[in-house]
């Protein structure tokens, strides 16, 4: 079956000017009908790996630091997959997370029911949401349904179970032409919302599901209470109907290659253009510098960034968008965790980033130019006269305003800016100062201002 569409949802029209050399983009306005949640508009996330956040590896383990991440500016925990995990065709000792045996189970590993519920209990008690990581595309080899309804997967020509990609051989596909399985999956959906109080879903590989099942979930979820609904995924029809929030993955790539010098700032604002022609109106989107994923196969936030990565993070934290905050990137987590193994994070060096955070992240609920979507403010690249190395934007909402400054580069730079801002709140030192249009920022350095 097709599992892949691609529905326009923006064009571009080429307009001719003049002789007809020049041409100009319009966008064709487009409105999702995802209502965001209100508690959405300032939020931040934090992917919690369970299994490696602590020594432990338990939800008991994990709930002990709730407080500290609430202090430190968190509003959304999004946990990995929190199901038991399939024994056959396992990978290592410990499996992968997205190989799921029970939809309606907890993995044991991680603890019991209660206490799950006193995780979440204790989330919404420190004013944060929880989401659940959900595996929708496929299950593991040994789950129930391979016995009880072998007719929800997907098949090979000799009728055998298959994966749905080469190199996922501990899991197998689902067919979802078959419309028992929608209803089955959508029953254990709305299960933990129901039973557990859950907020929402980020759910796996989110293209590869037919997207009008995820839009049928999303009214059933609503209709037990407002969930947010974040896609692994960035094809645009997914926030029509659906999803809040979508992968950026576009702009991680993007920033890791203009800080290795392979592109320039331009590209980054290329981007954000096209990004703003195609998606809804008010989209959201998460801003990643790491993640599991890249940190356990691609390599860590310190590896691509080095001494930019606070610079970067600034620029993630204030861009258009959510930041992500992943499992140990506070502690500057410099090793590549092992997935299917136990391999705790070592916090021994301390929360190298979190003051960072901390101001960010307040700065963000303070502030509606900084808040997500509609919700905040526009996106305006600033003209210097460094361009090539320099990130420079405000973000405007109404009457408030929020300056960026970033030296991407290894160097001290002098530069301008297109004029002077009169009486702005300087976050990192304090004060109220003209932001001057003559500025000089050290290497691998920013400035933000707000009124």
């Amino acid at each position: 079956m097709k599992k892949y569409w691609t529905i326009a949802l923006a064009a571009l029209i080429l307009t001719a000017c003049g002789e007809g050399t020049e041409t100009k983009e319009e966008s064709v306005a487009v409105t999702s009908n995802v209502k965001h949640p209100d508690w959405s508009k300032d939020a931040v996330i934090y992917e919690v790996n369970i299994r490696q956040h602590t020594q432990e590896g338990t939800f008991k383990a994990f709930t002990k630091d709730i407080p500290r991440l609430q202090k430190m500016g968190i509003d959304i925990l999004w946990l990995m997959p929190i199901h038991p995990i399939g024994e056959k065709n396992r990978k290592g000792t410990k499996g992968s997370y997205y190989a799921v045996k029970d939809y309606k189970g907890i993995n044991p590993e991680f603890g019991t029911e209660e206490d799950f519920r006193n995780l979440v209990k204790t989330a919404h008690d420190n004013g944060m949401k929880v989401l659940i990581d959900w595996v929708a595309n496929h299950t593991a080899w040994d789950h129930i349904w391979t016995e009880s309804n072998p007719e929800f997967y997907n098949k090979d020509e000799a009728g055998n179970f298959m994966p749905p990609v080469a190199d996922w051989e501990d899991v197998i596909d689902l067919n979802y032409d078959n419309q028992e399985l929608r209803s089955a999956m959508t029953d254990a959906l709305k299960y933990w919302v129901a039973e557990f109080d859950i907020d929402g879903y980020r759910c796996d590989v989110a293209g590869m599901v037919p997207t009008d099942f995820w839009d049928n979930v999303r009214e059933e979820l609503d209709a037990i209470k407002p969930v947010f609904m974040l896609a692994e995924g960035e094809e645009t029809e997914l926030h029509m109907d659906a999803f809040d929030m979508s992968y950026s993955w576009e702009l991680m790539h993007l920033m890791r290659k203009v800080a290795s010098g392979e592109e320039n700032p331009q590209a980054i604002k290329d981007m954000y253009n096209r990004d703003f022609l195609r998606y809804p109106k008010g989209y959201y989107k998460m801003n990643i510098i790491t993640n599991h994923d890249e940190n356990s196969w691609n390599g860590t936030a310190d590896e691509f960034f080095g001494p930019s990565q606070e610079a970067w993070f600034v620029f993630a934290a204030t861009t258009y968008g959510m930041p992500l905050v992943y499992s140990g990137q506070e502690a500057n987590n410099k090793k590549q965790i092992e997935f299917f193994e136990k391999d705790p994070i070592d916090w021994s060096g301390g929360y190298t980033f979190s003051l960072l955070y901390q101001t960010l992240f307040s700065i963000k609920e303070a502030n509606p130019a900084l808040w997500n979507g509609d919700f905040g403010g526009s996106l305006e690249w600033i003209e210097t006269s460094a361009d090539d190395k320099v990130l420079a934007f405000k973000r405007v909402k109404d009457d408030r305003m929020v300056i960026v400054l970033i030296n991407l580069t290894n160097e001290k730079l002098e530069f301008e800016i297109d004029q002077d801002y009169l009486a702005m709140q300087r976050v990192f030192g304090g004060g109220v100062f003209t932001v001057s249009k003559n500025q000089v920022i050290a290497p691998y350095r920013y400035k933000v201002f707000m009124k």
